[in-house]
């Protein structure tokens, strides 16, 4: 956790500015409500605005920002409403779950007002307020928003000065085809099996075994992806209910020293969800024991209860994405394997183009997408590569294709930075080797081609300028990679498998 990269400190800066816009919404929402539900419920609004709200450009942050409320004030009054009928309520939750995760097909956007709308449900459950309090917990979510988005887009608007990054978009599917479709099935079935269990074990905090399948669905796409995300959330929830023991009881509620710990484990869970799934969890822990032990019932019991409902929302995930539309990880990985080597054939052509004289094709956007599909494939390859997997083959098959992948990435910066070269001039071998990237990236997931040979190596034409006997290097080693890739790619997951 703390050794991972940071590029730019974006983590860092983000975190921070988590801490302080989430602390000026609490203290804005609890002066202006004079109450500690309309304190935390401010203080939760903003860090899912913060947390969640992920478009590419600030334009867009803006927007969702703004519209969040539009989802999440009906939701809240819903789940007010329907408290006192617990049918009624159960019924109301499975279809915000359904919705929420559906809502994911429509982008970023999709998923934030998603993620908002069940958390709101969620923590109408957690604060049980009376009908009412609405008009002070909008007063309060509404404040908490304006604080925070002054925070992030005005005092600490860091994100204008970096290019918005190339987000691919996903593949077009229809009905059951559609991964956000299946998704929405298996997670209200998962949540519905955690809500009954659930209320067997607690008719008070059911609800934390419905959280977890939410929380376990996000950002997966496939049946191991789910399953290692649910081992993941019990260990840290594990890990910091034992911090809680030691920190949270014997705090008992003194409000100085709990705002403090509170805002280290926002810090926490902001500089940890990129890089460890198991550390946001152990912050998220602390944060709710030290949440509860402000709203004065926390106990020992109330925590072992909360690993109890975890353990019961991770296997209902488990359960669900086993037997309910399953999408397995082999075919997730290969649609962004696809993605990832057809995103390499465009930067070449681009790269071409350029050196042939084009000045208008410009292969770096094409460079960007493909590092943020490198980055897609590593986390679908997570289950596969995860030490836990006994599947020793697919773990070797998982390695050699992000080795190849990540060598063919290697190759197409260096073809990028040939091609960005003014001087750089067009050489006719160039066209027959773009030609043969091309026949590869065809041939590897045609059904029936057979895999092409190992590419001979380039003998150094003389009187050539040296910009395109590097383009012609980087692309005899582009086809080669390409070449290898073929082998893991088109042999069956099944099947007994030897690194080449």
């Amino acid at each position: 956790m703390f050794v991972a990269p940071d590029p730019g400190r974006l983590r860092l800066r983000s975190s921070a500015r988590a801490v302080l816009g989430i602390a000026l919404a609490v203290t804005v929402s609890g002066l202006a409500a004079h109450s500690l539900v309309a304190a935390i419920a401010g203080g939760l609004s903003a860090l899912l605005a913060l947390f969640t709200v992920t478009d590419a450009t600030v334009r867009g942050q803006a927007v969702t920002t703004a519209l969040l409320p539009a989802v999440g004030f009906p939701v809240l009054a819903l789940a007010t409403v329907l408290h006192a009928h617990p049918l009624l309520r159960d019924a109301a939750f499975l279809a915000v779950v359904c919705a929420g995760v559906y809502a994911r097909r429509w982008g970023p956007r999709g998923h934030a007002l998603g993620v908002f709308a069940f958390m709101t449900f969620f923590m109408a459950q957690f604060l049980q307020p009376a009908p009412d309090q609405l008009p002070e917990l909008y007063a309060a979510v509404a404040l908490s928003l304006i604080a925070s988005s002054a925070v992030r887009f005005g005092v600490w608007c860091y994100e204008r000065r970096l290019p918005p990054p190339a987000v691919p978009a996903p593949h077009p599917a229809r009905g059951l085809a559609r991964t956000t479709t299946r998704q929405a099935i298996q997670a209200t079935v998962a949540c519905a099996f955690a809500l009954a269990v659930g209320q067997m074990l607690s008719e008070d905090r059911w609800y934390w075994a419905v959280g977890t399948v939410w929380w376990i669905f996000v950002n997966t796409a496939s049946r191991g992806e789910t399953l290692v995300r649910g081992f993941r959330r019990v260990l840290g929830t594990v890990a910091g209910i034992a911090a809680g023991l030691l920190i949270a009881i014997p705090l008992h509620s003194a409000p100085a020293p709990t705002a403090a710990i509170v805002a280290v484990c926002v810090f926490g869970i902001f500089y940890t969800a990129a890089v460890s799934y198991s550390w946001m969890m152990f912050f998220v822990t602390v944060m709710a024991g030290l949440l509860y032990g402000l709203l004065g019932v926390l106990h020992p019991g109330l925590l072992a209860l909360r690993f109890e409902e975890t353990a019961v929302g991770a296997l209902g995930a488990a359960l669900a994405v086993a037997l309910v539309l399953p999408i397995t990880t082999h075919a997730a990985t290969d649609a962004w394997i696809q993605r990832a080597v057809h995103c390499v054939r465009d930067c070449t052509a681009a790269s071409a183009r350029r050196l042939a004289g084009d000045a208008a094709a410009d292969p770096s956007p094409h460079v960007a997408e493909l590092e943020l599909l490198l980055g897609r494939v590593r986390l679908s390859l997570v289950p596969l590569l995860h030490p836990l997997n006994p599947l020793r083959h697919r773990k070797a098959r998982a390695r050699q294709v992000m080795s190849c992948l990540d060598d063919c990435a290697a190759q197409v910066r260096g073809l990028a930075e040939v091609a960005a070269d003014p001087a750089a001039s067009h050489d006719a071998r160039l066209t027959a080797a773009c030609q043969r990237v091309e026949a590869v990236v065809g041939a590897l997931f045609a059904p029936g081609a057979e895999p092409a040979a190992t590419p001979t190596a380039l003998a150094p034409a003389p009187h050539h300028h040296p910009g395109a006997e590097r383009a012609l290097a980087h692309l005899h080693s582009l086809e080669s990679a390409l070449t290898a890739l073929a082998h893991p790619v088109r042999s069956s997951p099944r099947a007994p498998f030897a690194a080449s």
